[in-house]
């Protein structure tokens, strides 16, 4: 029978010097599922997703993606691993000298070096067209509003059809209508491809459409796990503190 853990994280501690980021937190995430971490700041939230994608190496601990373990990987066995994973950073990150076409065309050339021009060209326009910017091709990243640079973001994290997608706060900076957008394009596409997440975000609004399961770091462990009604109806004082102030400012 497959396996229908898309991600298994056992025992997994990183440290910076003293401080203590993740202390001993194991996880698993079901393929097709997305799961949402909350926490608040300096609390191991990007590390999390650093170290699931090996940017960064943990002290301790072990991570499977898809049944293979990505520990002490040499960076050519990890480049394949990652050929399937997606990720979107909170800046986009999109290559200010490059245009929206090339920005797009850049992970395929790099990952897909047999692929035609036309085969690349075909794929960036059909991608913008899922996240309705075909319009803005051949636009600069100057010429995008901060909604348009996260679907441009978005489309290129996608464009590689990964298995898996990790997503750094996808909705900071922009306005409720916006974000409430870009959530619900996330979930969309999510539905459309199957594909497993991991979402980052402090978005409350966000988190309730986006989410099938949520958790909570806190002191470096995993300290709250459940649906997001089940965390944001919780009778702790400490998750109570939380998301009431996540929807004074939402």
């Amino acid at each position: 029978m497959a396996d229908a853990r898309m991600i298994e994280i056992e025992n997994l501690s990183k440290r910076f010097g003293q401080l203590i980021v993740l202390d001993d937190v194991s996880l698993e995430v079901s393929k097709g599922e997305n799961l949402v971490v909350f926490g608040r700041s300096g609390q191991g939230k990007s590390v999390l997703l650093k170290c699931i994608i090996g940017l960064l190496n943990p002290d301790s601990g072990n991570i499977i993606i898809d049944g293979k373990s990505i520990i002490n990987l040499d960076l050519n066995e990890l480049n394949k691993v990652r050929k399937n994973i997606g990720f979107l950073f909170q800046s986009a990150a999109l290559y200010d000298s490059m245009t929206v076409r090339e920005n797009l065309a850049f992970p395929l050339k790099r990952n897909f070096p047999n692929l035609t021009e036309k085969e690349i060209n075909d794929k960036v326009e059909y991608t913008l067209e899922l996240v309705s910017l075909e319009h803005a091709i051949d636009k600069m990243p100057s010429e995008l509003s901060g909604g348009m640079k996260k679907r441009i973001g978005l489309a290129r994290s996608i464009i590689t059809d990964p298995r898996l997608m990790l997503y750094d706060e996808p909705t900071t900076g922009l306005d409720p209508i916006t974000s409430k957008e870009i959530s619900e394009l996330i979930l969309n596409l999510q539905n459309k491809f199957n594909m497993t997440s991991v979402i980052v975000t402090h978005d409350l609004i966000c988190a309730e459409i986006i989410a099938d399961r949520a958790i909570f770091l806190k002191d470096a462990k995993i300290a709250y796990e459940g649906t997001i009604e089940e965390l944001t109806k919780s009778n702790d004082p400490f998750l109570k503190n939380f998301f009431s102030h996540e929807l004074i400012k939402a």
